[in-house]
């Protein structure tokens, strides 16, 4: 009698996401004197535009003169604390592809069109209830540097607190994408709860009538149910 066979053992675990090699610092950390000085840290901080967030900073399709190619959307939710309370005041930033999967920075070598009616960049504050909301267009999927798979439709997610040294990045993802399984960075994030917690949901309500096609994705910023960032919880 034939010994019944041995399953399969399961395949690795993906390794955690750390981003590509290049944006790591090859230097050591500058030291500042927050003793003397507590501002100084703040001086080599990056600046997001000259003033303040303005009129149209949260409608991507409506920086430039003409109309971006593309599927219009919405995105909106919440900004919460570990105990579900509003974040108010918090500075959120997104940056994206645009509806061909092309990002308008010189080193995206993606042959897709560029939209020269699309940035890709937008920024807004919570208001008091803790509530954002972005126009945009949907972004396209493209591939990796080294083609070896393709990224899913997914925004990215810059949130802030009283200082640029107090800053999460994260991504946001559509539901239903069957490029999901298959993406690098989300297989990265190896609780199944934590991925779930960063695809959006579908908002029919908020679409009609007739409005671009909306998304609810609220964020926790801190706490067992935190919403994974790069840099980990």
């Amino acid at each position: 009698m034939t010994a019944p066979a041995s399953p399969a053992p399961p395949p690795p675990a993906p390794a955690p996401y750390r981003g590509a090699v290049e944006r790591h610092p090859r230097r050591p950390l500058l030291p500042f004197d927050t003793g003397t000085d507590p501002d100084a840290v703040e001086l080599t901080g990056p600046v997001f535009g000259p003033a303040d967030v303005g009129e149209w900073d949260a409608d991507l399709t409506r920086q430039h003169p003409g109309e971006p190619l593309g599927e219009r959307i919405t995105v909106t939710g919440r900004i919460l604390d570990r105990t579900g309370r509003p974040v108010r005041g918090q500075l959120v930033e997104i940056w994206q592809a645009n509806a061909a999967g092309r990002y308008t920075h010189r080193q995206d070598r993606h042959p897709a069109p560029l939209d020269p009616n699309f940035t890709g960049v937008g920024r807004c504050r919570t208001d008091d209830r803790g509530r954002y909301a972005f126009t945009t267009v949907r972004p396209g999927a493209y591939p990796l540097p080294d083609e070896s798979s393709w990224r899913p439709a997914h925004i990215h997610f810059s949130f802030f607190g009283t200082a640029f040294t107090q800053r999460l990045v994260t991504q946001m993802y559509f539901p239903g994408d069957p490029l999901l399984p298959y993406d690098q960075i989300l297989a990265a994030v190896r609780d199944p709860a934590d991925r779930h917690r960063l695809i959006a949901a579908f908002d029919h309500a908020l679409s009609l009538p007739a409005g671009p096609l909306a998304y609810r994705w609220d964020v926790v910023l801190d706490g067992p149910s935190a919403t994974w960032t790069e840099e980990g919880r």
